[in-house]
């Protein structure tokens, strides 16, 4: 037996509390082979003990002088660190109403003394065994809990990222019927542009005909006079060279709006939903398209391409990683800012680099930006899913992305893919 606090007893570990020397001896004697036991002579040194030990049982006088043991169990009951110690009073008093008083103070269970030595043995097991088993209760409960907010977090996570898929599909359903609707009357139009190219032609070469016939007839100067002057009023000359240029402008526009509407079809194309070889730069230069058109970019951006092979790859997925990485390089500039998109190879792996000129990334938040709803951009302006979703594609990929930054010189975020996939 000990009431010293620094035993190393791997056993249940049991308190035994009395001011007369020869219980603690009867006690301690009998349930020392079972338990690591410690005794205390008064209800002071028992709440020492209690304090600076991890105890599963506490045996507990109640006749003490100074600190009954009606004192001490409140005291204990009352503290988060001695209120789940099982106490049993082992006691003289034998009155119902002590007994009664006793429970209702938290006691676990009460005795008379003198008592039957195996009846104690019998009730302090029992105490001990119901007390791991709350614990262990208690740790499952622990356990499900925070796999329950696993569970949950994970279910919002996925129900986040399910929804911006079908706000994807559905701007994808609207681009392709946009897309649909515009490729008609484009058709049509740049018909029309071509046949008015050849009838201008046409018309032109009529004129310099009439010219050149004009010009032989000698016999009225009046009316080549006021032919001429009809000209140089039309200002002719100019006219020839200014219908030219339009049509040559407006097929540049109208291609330039067929590009546009084909990035779209190809940004989300069924087809692209499957692996693949993709040529990543296409697919670059596809997103570029759509991130140009859909966000009125301002800002500069370059190009820095390197060579690169073709990888295997689901191309839809990786449109959408490129446009998370854009649409956050061009918040973090303003319109006089730089974004910088390059890309080359290893051999193996293939990289593309989207970086910024802009504020640059606060060092506390970088090892937090892919986590699922982490934004510093205000409530309202954004989810915190762009880059978390970027991130578990390029992983889905066997990839990785790579950040650095510093504060006002811009951000870099850098994606390594595999040339080849080994697909599970």
């Amino acid at each position: 037996m000990s009431n010293d606090t620094t035993s190393i007893d791997k056993r249940p570990s049991i308190l035994i509390v009395d001011d007369e020397s020869v219980n603690l001896s009867v006690f301690g004697q009998y349930l020392m082979a079972d338990y690591a036991v410690l005794v205390a002579t008064s209800g002071a040194k028992a709440l020492e003990i209690a304090n600076n030990n991890s105890l599963d049982l506490i045996l507990l006088d109640i006749m003490m002088p100074g600190m009954d043991g009606y004192e001490v169990i409140k005291v204990l009951k009352a503290s988060p660190k001695t209120q789940d110690i099982p106490v049993i009073f082992v006691t003289a008093l034998t009155s119902g109403l002590d007994e009664t008083f006793g429970f209702s103070l938290g006691a676990a269970d009460y005795l008379y003394k003198p008592c039957n030595l195996s009846i104690l043995s019998v009730r302090v097991n029992s105490q001990i065994e119901l007390k791991k088993a709350r614990e262990r209760l208690q740790n499952q409960n622990i356990h499900l809990e925070a796999e329950l907010q696993k569970r949950l977090q994970e279910n919002q996570i996925i129900q986040s990222e399910l929804m911006q898929s079908e706000k994807l599909a559905a701007i994808g359903q609207l681009a392709a019927g946009i897309a649909h609707e515009i490729n008609n009357p484009l058709g049509f139009i740049f018909s029309n542009l071509n046949s008015f190219q050849e009838y201008a032609l046409e018309i032109f070469d009529l004129i310099d005909q009439y010219d050149n016939q004009l010009s032989k007839c000698r016999h009225q100067p009046d009316c080549i006079s006021k032919l001429q002057d009809l000209k140089q009023q039309k200002d002719w000359n100019f006219l020839r060279e200014d219908i030219a240029d339009l049509i040559c402008e407006s097929k540049e526009g109208l291609t330039r709006v067929r590009n546009i509407v084909r990035a779209f079809n190809q940004f989300t194309d069924d087809n692209g939903q499957d692996w693949q070889q993709c040529d990543i730069k296409l697919s670059l230069e596809t997103t570029l398209k759509v991130f140009v058109c859909s966000q009125n970019i301002q800002c500069r951006i370059r190009k820095e391409y390197g060579d690169t092979p073709e990888i295997e790859c689901i191309p839809q997925l990786m449109n959408q990683v490129f446009l998370s990485l854009l649409t956050n390089a061009w918040q973090a500039v303003d319109e006089s800012g730089e974004i910088i998109i390059r890309t080359g190879t290893d051999g193996k792996q293939i990289w593309v680099e989207i970086a910024d000129n802009g504020h640059g990334i606060n060092p506390d938040h970088l090892h937090r930006l892919f986590e699922p709803f982490f934004t510093t951009r205000p409530i309202g302006k954004g989810i915190g899913l762009g880059l978390s979703t970027a991130n578990n594609i390029v992983r889905a990929h066997h990839g990785r992305i790579d950040v650095s930054s510093q504060i006002g010189e811009g951000a870099s975020f850098k994606i390594w893919l595999p040339i080849h996939q080994t697909h599970e």
